[in-house]
């Protein structure tokens, strides 16, 4: 895999990958996994900048992972690792956190947003983005997906990188891309078509999880919002509820939209709902039955998580050592 470029994306241990999600693996991952060198990890050090109990915490954190392998990651083809299992994570934050003028991060409006909502400011939230640049430099990442909330962070990341270079000179961190992926289905909230469905949403009946149970999934999709009318058909701009319940119903019957609409002729929005409802159900019942059997493996996921963080540590290290040396640091041996 040397000859590949690398792609790096992580996500932090909050709410449950969606069937958002699943559409995004289907479309991506695959494509991914054959044409870049591709890290993923469980972004566990930038939960903390939120009070966690440190139970629900580990938790979580083999819960996410496991999810990854139930989507269909393959641990021997991609390097799938826990942040915090690699500690130069945290050693070029602090070292990249040197590096970064104050203005930089006063200017990052997803701090103001998250600083206004919550009491517990605290330093690693407002320092949050260097350690995400962090990530990011350590693996020498060429691209990397980002959505719309995390493209100033992206641009931090870039800046950084001048900034090194103004310093300490050429070649020891790359300059990485954004990655925009196969453009595919764009689910959306199930109570708010307005906006993208997010694991991260606090409604939780706005986004359906993989591994919600079935009576949970079925009670989502039918209480999902849509309008007043009564004949099913696709219109973005007047029915954007009922078109997003049409694209997920599309994308995983294989049907086109047109043909599912042929088939609700006559019918109502609830018979669509029932329907898509058991779609959903029985097209996530194999990733659920493997995270269930993964997550009753504790001893064996960390196994992978063991491996991975071997894997990942391979360039963290030569980074690292690199960052050394332009610094002046005496890197250990």
């Amino acid at each position: 895999m040397a000859d590949k470029k690398v792609i790096l994306s992580g996500s932090t241990v909050t709410g449950d990958l969606t069937i958002g999600n699943y559409i995004g693996a289907m479309n991506n991952w695959k494509k991914m996994q054959e044409e870049y060198n591709c890290h993923y990890f469980i972004a566990d050090l930038h939960a903390l900048t939120v009070a966690q109990d440190p139970k629900a915490l580990r938790e979580r954190c083999f819960s996410f992972f496991a999810q990854y392998l139930a989507l269909g990651l393959d641990p021997e083809n991609n390097t799938i690792f826990v942040q915090s299992h690699i500690h130069e994570h945290a050693e070029l934050a602090w070292i990249l956190t040197c590096l970064t003028p104050m203005g930089n991060l006063n200017r990052m409006t997803q701090f103001k947003d998250k600083s206004s909502n919550t009491k517990n400011i605290n330093a690693g939230l407002f320092t949050y983005p260097v350690l995400m640049a962090a990530d990011i430099l350590l693996y020498q990442a060429d691209v990397v997906p980002v959505g719309e909330d995390q493209r100033q962070h992206m641009e931090l990341c870039r800046d950084l990188v001048v900034f090194w270079e103004n310093r300490y000179g050429e070649g020891t961190l790359k300059m990485p891309e954004a990655y925009i992926g196969k453009a595919g289905a764009r689910v959306m909230s199930l109570q708010d078509p307005s906006k993208k469905m997010s694991k991260s949403d606090e409604n939780e009946k706005n986004f359906v999880s993989i591994i919600d149970t079935p009576k949970k999934i079925q009670k989502k999709i039918k209480s999902a919002q849509t309008d007043s009318d009564t004949v099913v058909s696709f219109d973005q701009e007047k029915k954007p509820g009922l078109a997003n319940l049409l694209t997920i119903y599309s994308v995983l019957s294989e049907k086109s939209i047109d043909d599912i609409v042929k088939d609700y002729e006559g019918k109502m929005y609830g018979h669509l709902k029932v329907d898509l409802a058991d779609l959903v159900v029985e097209t996530l019942k194999p990733v659920q039955e493997k995270y269930d059997d993964l997550m009753k493996n504790k001893d064996y996921l960390e196994q992978l998580m063991a491996k991975g963080a071997s894997k990942a540590r391979v360039r963290a290290a030569d980074t690292l050592k690199k960052v050394y040396e332009d610094t002046g640091l005496i890197f250990r041996a």
